[in-house]
């Protein structure tokens, strides 16, 4: 999440909310809470009885309600969203008003990178694509899934069934129905299938992993698929400055990642997925198993010493100065990694770690026997919650935004590095 320079960066502690599951109209519970990005307010769906449900921000509900309210999220900017249902039909709430059109199902609210854009998935009829900002693509699809938006909100897409098929028919399905649609509109070309597309930073051009055959994988370019095949592949990536585009591939039973002309790292893996460049590209990490079941983090090729079963949650500093990553032993003994060294403690839950981008510094949310902190470069600090939101770094890198329920109250809490004390 990105900070903005107007919020409230004053250090200290100060409670939002006495009661952070209070509503000011009767209720009959409320349901998990929702901190908005700046700290100044909590939000939560809750049920007023009799089949009725509305969003309560700060104690206040929204003047609307619905037959179902669920999913409440933040945009960037601030607005509160959720997934409302009236008569049947399901749409998108903002800050307690619902869209006109409305649709047998809606889910998956994302957002533009600065939280101008609103779009969701949706199903209607038995067909499927995307509403942004409360208009549907013109053509919806039998099939759709791997939805999408550019960072600018300027463009949505998804891999979207394009060719009808009876049950069973196999022939049909094998000489391609699938495609990727952008704002609605697919590709003229078709594939078996397609999967992870991904907008590069100008929004004008998209990449996704495809199946040419049942058993020949590649990338496909705004179209056009790469001459070389893969027993299998991943998600692609667009280097943030060339605009090349790279993806994990497997060959002869060994990962690497491989950009159109050939192999940028060689394929000497076990597996490889989760890519990820440095502002500048300069640098490019991934998830990478030096041997079965023994996952690491690769940069630039060069995997770290440790391993662990499972490895998610891979982040890159902007200058990539720094790498962050979790591991876990098989859902248990969380661990958080930067830069190869493995921070001391283990833990229930990370919830993957946060870089700033000013200065490098790592924080992260964990959970341990019940309760949640914040860690900064491994240091704790001194309160822990009941319930507990990404910690978030101000633009200059000196402090750092906690949120979190503590006693029953929602507290905003401005840090100072010095507050993380080992």
């Amino acid at each position: 999440m990105q900070a903005d320079a107007a919020w409230d960066w004053e250090p200290g502690a100060r409670t939002v909310l006495d009661d952070a599951t209070a509503c000011a109209v009767p209720h009959e519970w409320v349901e998990e809470p929702e901190a908005s990005p700046d700290g100044e307010s909590l939000a939560a769906a809750v049920n007023l009885g009799d089949g009725r449900f509305t969003m309560c921000v700060n104690g206040q509900p929204w003047e609307q309600d619905f037959e179902k309210a669920w999913y409440p999220r933040f945009t960037p900017d601030g607005r509160l969203t959720a997934l409302t249902m009236d008569d049947m039909v399901w749409t998108v709430s903002v800050d307690g008003e619902a869209w006109e059109e409305t649709f047998d199902f809606a889910w998956g609210t994302v957002f533009s990178r600065t939280g101008g854009v609103i779009a969701a998935n949706i199903q209607s009829e038995g067909r499927y694509g995307m509403v942004v900002d409360g208009t549907a693509w013109e053509t919806l699809f039998d099939n759709a899934n791997s939805f999408t938006i550019s960072a600018d909100g300027s463009a949505t897409a998804a891999a979207v069934q394009v060719k009808p098929m009876a049950q069973a028919d196999t022939e049909t399905f094998l000489k391609g129905i699938f495609s990727i649609a952008i704002n609605g509109t697919p590709w003229e070309t078709n594939f078996v299938n397609c999967f992870d597309p991904v907008f590069d930073a100008q929004a004008k051009r998209l990449a996704c992993t495809v199946r040419l055959t049942l058993h020949d994988y590649t990338v496909a370019v705004d179209g056009k698929a790469w001459a070389k095949t893969y027993g299998c592949a991943w998600g692609p990536l667009f280097h943030p400055t060339s605009g090349e585009v790279v993806a994990p591939v497997m060959l002869k039973g060994k990962w690497g990642l491989a950009g159109e002309n050939g192999f940028v790292w060689n394929p000497v893996f076990s597996q490889c997925l989760h890519p990820v460049f440095s502002a500048d590209g300069a640098t490019l990490a991934a998830i990478v198993a030096t041997s079965f079941g023994k996952f690491t983090v690769a940069i630039n090729g060069n995997p770290w010493s440790m391993t662990f079963p499972v490895i998610t949650d891979v982040r890159v500093s902007p200058d990539g100065r720094t790498v962050a990553a979790q591991a876990s032993e098989d859902n248990t003994n969380f661990r958080i990694l930067v830069n190869g060294q493995v921070w001391p403690e283990t833990y229930d839950m990370v919830f993957g770690p946060v870089i700033c981008a000013a200065t490098g510094k790592v924080a992260a949310r964990v959970e341990k026997g019940g309760r949640q902190a914040y860690l900064l470069d491994g240091k704790p600090f001194g309160e822990t919650f009941e319930r507990a939101f990404d910690p978030i770094f101000s633009p200059d890198g000196g402090k750092v935004l906690l949120r979190g329920i503590s006693g029953g109250k929602y507290l905003r809490i401005v840090a100072p590095i010095a507050a993380f004390k080992g």
